[in-house]
């Protein structure tokens, strides 16, 4: 049986939506094929990558990707977006079943100190976080504590 495909989707692929599929790599382990993508991607934050490891997650080997490069390629079960922006500029998946509208505050637009970027960044985090764990218990996937500790993707 196939495992069901999930494409989250921001403007940058550069924080929460690399946030989002690293937390549902990490909850839910290989349960789905899970990817994120940008409308205009921008590479990844490194306050992104920073404060993944903090919470013992590894994303150094996620990279910033297109929307295009699943474009008529990957047909996705449940496509996220994490944004306004994404939400309202989404081109359209054919064979999407579930759409989600997950908006989340954009950490990288955040003005202040270093050490106030890095609170913005785990705030975001954690809020995602706790919405992959509500979403997870939705459908009634059991999660894992141990999940896999690093989420790597091409």
């Amino acid at each position: 049986m196939r495992k069901p495909s999930l494409l989250f989707l921001c403007t940058g692929n550069s924080a929460r939506s690399q946030m989002a599929e690293a937390w549902l790599r990490y909850y839910a382990g290989d349960r789905f094929d899970v990817h994120s993508a940008g409308l205009q991607p921008k590479g990844l934050n490194p306050y992104a990558i920073r404060v993944m490891e903090e919470r013992g997650i590894n994303m150094s080997a996620h990279r910033s990707k297109s929307v295009k490069e699943y474009l008529g390629v990957v047909n996705f079960g449940f496509l996220v977006t994490v944004c306004s922006n994404a939400e309202e500029n989404c081109p359209i998946f054919p064979g999407v079943s579930k759409r989600l509208y997950w908006p989340f505050e954009d950490p990288a637009t955040f003005d202040g100190s270093h050490a106030e970027k890095l609170d913005k960044f785990r705030e975001i985090r954690d809020q995602i976080e706790q919405k992959v764990k509500d979403w997870l218990a939705e459908q009634k996937v059991e999660t894992t504590q141990s999940g896999q500790m690093t989420s790597n993707q091409e």
